[in-house]
């Protein structure tokens, strides 16, 4: 089969697009002929070696899937041959990655599909997607009527969050950094967009919440200044980190506890299979409303893997600017 891999970590050009054996479902797995993959900050840094992890030797890339399974493994009893899944939690932890014309993954980790949703969307939505989910609500138990701040309302992460939230009928205010980006952030259903680059955020939160405060504060980035964020939240806030493995802000501790706040973090890939099907089911059910669209920025053929990380690196390291939504990888073109 036709696969994107390395077999040392570094830069966008260690990877190599070849031919690998076609691999056989182990006990439990499922093997999907996959139609879409898509890259994550995640998939840079374990490529990199910023984020060491247990690499198969070569390592695909990629994380996300969606596709048909062409094949069960012994045991493996969730799908039949011919359905349609999708999933994510490949490509780390010495699982193999989805840049390929075939994956094989533990049934636990796929979830079934709908009929006519092409699989780029389900592809593109499936980290984001359940880091979105697994933030607002197992972590941070959103309540309607809340009000959400999330940075980076049409990032990967942030639009799903966008989305999440209004259909959850919390209300939403996130940062944009341009006229462009603020007119898809309220597409997605943003009630109040901040310019990053232009306005005073702290100020504009206030304004936007009548000095009342945020309920939850989602960090999409390395957080900096949790000054600036303690101060914008409302009594019994919840701060969620999920960025920034270097990061070492300051915890303003006395303000922090006075308003009874909590800080909550995670790494998607730490969390259970089941924590993570209830967000899978909760995706499938609101793409099926409409209520749930990832922004797909850029596509490329599988024999242009090495760009797709190279335009994802630049985006996410050096805020680059150049891309808004997702990156979907086409095995099949």
């Amino acid at each position: 089969m036709k696969v994107a891999f390395f077999e040392t970590t570094g830069t966008p050009d260690v990877i190599r697009v070849g031919e690998l054996p076609t691999p056989e479902p182990k006990a439990g797995e499922v093997r999907v002929r996959v139609g879409a993959a898509s890259i994550n900050p995640i998939d840079t840094y374990i490529r990199s070696g910023a984020a060491p992890m247990p690499l198969p030797k070569p390592a695909i890339t990629g994380t996300d899937f969606a596709g048909i399974v062409d094949a069960i493994g012994p045991g493996a009893t969730a799908f039949r041959v011919g359905d349609r899944v999708w999933g994510s939690n490949q490509g780390l932890l010495g699982r193999q990655g989805t840049c390929a014309e075939f994956v094989c993954v533990e049934e636990r980790w796929a979830y079934p599909a709908l009929e006519g949703v092409a699989d780029e969307v389900f592809a593109s939505v499936a980290l984001v997607g359940i880091t979105a989910h697994l933030g607002l609500f197992q972590r941070a138990n959103l309540a309607r009527g809340e009000v959400v701040f999330v940075n980076g309302g049409t990032g990967g992460v942030g639009s799903m969050v966008v989305q999440m939230a209004k259909a959850a009928g919390a209300k939403v205010i996130c940062t944009a950094g341009s006229d462009e980006k603020a007119a898809i952030a309220r597409q997605l259903g943003a009630d109040w967009i901040v310019n990053y680059k232009t306005d005073d955020v702290a100020a504009r939160v206030k304004e936007a919440t009548g000095g009342a405060g945020v309920n939850v504060w989602y960090e999409t980035l390395p957080p900096g200044d949790l000054d600036t964020t303690v101060e914008l939240m409302a009594p019994r806030g919840r701060i969620v980190v999920m960025a920034g493995r270097a990061a070492r802000p300051v915890l303003p501790n006395g303000p922090f506890y006075v308003k009874g706040l909590s800080l909550v973090g995670f790494a998607m890939f730490n969390m259970s299979a089941d924590e993570q099907r209830k967000a899978a089911d909760a995706i499938r059910n609101w793409i099926r409303e409409g209520a749930l669209q990832p922004l797909i920025g850029a596509r490329f053929p599988l024999d242009r893997t090495a760009a797709a990380h190279q335009l994802q690196e630049e985006n996410t390291l050096k805020k680059a600017g150049t891309l808004t939504g997702k990156i979907v990888i086409l095995p099949g073109e």
